[in-house]
């Protein structure tokens, strides 16, 4: 269920399988909050960074459950962050060019403005922001 936030920050947020069909409906989720506020210009880079985050739990976080938030942080800039139940902090690694896997960090980084870790008690939010019409 897609829940708005209570917060007094305009948020949309929905707790999801930790399977690799739910990053579909991570997309979902954001495309769904990002017509709301009109900031459809920053759906590209907001599809990726939320599908290379719902992936590293997938990969590396436990418990079956992940949590996906989109909140607008001003007027062209939203938040997305993948919240889990793992206290392992993800790392930007230089993927060699026979890697098939380890540059979806470096990806979030690029079309970001800004990205980082929370420690919660129980785990983790990563997050990231996207401005509409690029970094």
């Amino acid at each position: 269920m897609t829940e708005p936030s209570a917060t007094g920050v305009p948020a949309y947020s929905e707790t999801l399988r930790r399977i690799p069909e739910s990053v579909t409906k991570a997309r979902r989720l954001v495309s769904s909050s990002l017509r709301v506020w009109r900031l459809e210009g920053a759906e590209d880079a907001a599809w990726l960074v939320v599908s290379e985050l719902f992936t590293n739990t997938v990969v590396h976080a436990r418990m079956d459950c992940v949590r996906v938030t989109v909140s607008r942080v001003d007027e062209q800039v939203v938040r997305v962050a993948v919240i889990d139940c793992s206290h392992a902090k993800p790392q930007v690694r230089e993927a060699g060019a026979d890697d098939e896997c380890g540059r979806g960090l470096a990806l979030v980084d690029a079309v970001s403005t800004d990205w980082g870790v929370d420690p919660l008690r129980w785990g983790k939010r990563v997050w990231a922001e996207v401005k509409c019409g690029g970094r």
